[in-house]
């Protein structure tokens, strides 16, 4: 088994990529930027140069390979990036992996990805179209889509920690009663190292969260219970954290942007049914120690 890893470099991939060379597996991996896969080097992993909208170097990148993990996404951009990068950038790798022989593909994509939400902003349209791409393309795949994911150098709780250790009121988007369920980064990890020969896997979607589902409020409040703070939120309408996204999101490292807050707004973000947990059999991450590991 040789597998091409895409979006190896940015916060789940390395965690990914790690859990794969921990069991000894073949890795390679697809970087835009040579100076940013020093890391994976170092592990034992191959990189080849290439981009997701380059066709040519996909069929490169995926000479040898039997599997594919495709991580590559935008958090923020036009809608015409979204498209290019990840819609399309998912046709072009699916179309090569096709050429290659490859055995199974699988994609990252996001709980909250639907029928309901793909016309509400560019990134739940491309994760839906790519969802589609796959299921289309004809190979054996699985495909994950992750609740909210944790973890201690990227992702969202460390701004969540720093705000409830330095403010002692903490700003709410919303009304704080929306649920989610925050699943720590190396348990995703463990899930796509399974999913590459769990027979169960094949062809089928996956909702992943980690052990426990709570709201906003809750979440906040967990965080500086294990802080040892005691803290008081101030909830934000969404309609005026839209407003305020829309005039920063254009500068350098914005902290939301107008669809992020979209998102939010949106329904609740946990799993409907025990498919991961029953197919892969994974210990999971309680979520006060997530909060702890990235404390």
């Amino acid at each position: 088994m040789k597998i091409l890893v895409t979006g190896g470099t940015g916060f789940v991939g390395p965690k990914i990529i790690h859990a794969l060379r921990a069991e000894e597996r073949d890795v390679r991996a697809l970087v835009r930027r040579p100076d940013r896969a020093r890391r994976l080097a170092d592990w034992g992993v191959e990189t080849v140069t290439g981009d997701v909208t380059d066709p040519a170097s996909l069929r490169v990148a995926l000479a040898g390979c039997t599997h594919v993990v495709h991580l590559v996404a935008l958090i923020a951009g036009r809608p015409e990036d979204f498209d290019r990068v990840m819609t399309q950038g998912t046709r072009n790798l699916l179309q090569a992996a096709g050429e290659a022989g490859v055995e199974r593909f699988v994609l990252m994509s996001a709980l909250g990805t639907s029928e309901a939400t793909r016309n509400t902003v560019p990134y739940f349209r491309a994760k839906w179209e790519m969802e589609h791409a796959v299921r289309d393309s004809g190979l054996e795949h699985v495909i994950f889509r992750p609740s909210f994911v944790f973890g201690r150098d990227g992702g969202v709780l460390p701004t969540f920690v720093k705000q409830v250790r330095y403010s002692p009121v903490v700003t709410v988007i919303g009304p704080g009663r929306q649920r989610s369920q925050p699943i720590w980064v190396d348990d995703v990890a463990g899930y796509f190292a399974r999913s590459l020969d769990e027979p169960r896997a094949a062809n089928r979607t996956f909702e992943l969260g980690g052990p426990e589902t709570v709201t906003w409020d809750e979440l906040y409040l967990r965080i500086a219970s294990v802080l040892g703070k005691r803290r008081r939120l101030a909830h934000v309408p969404f309609s005026l954290a839209r407003a305020g996204a829309r005039l920063t999101q254009a500068l350098p490292r914005a902290p939301l942007t107008a669809d992020q807050v979209e998102m939010l707004a949106g329904p609740d973000n946990v799993v409907t049914s025990n498919d991961a947990v029953e197919t892969f059999v994974l210990p999971l991450v309680a979520l006060d120690e997530q909060i702890r590991r990235a404390a």
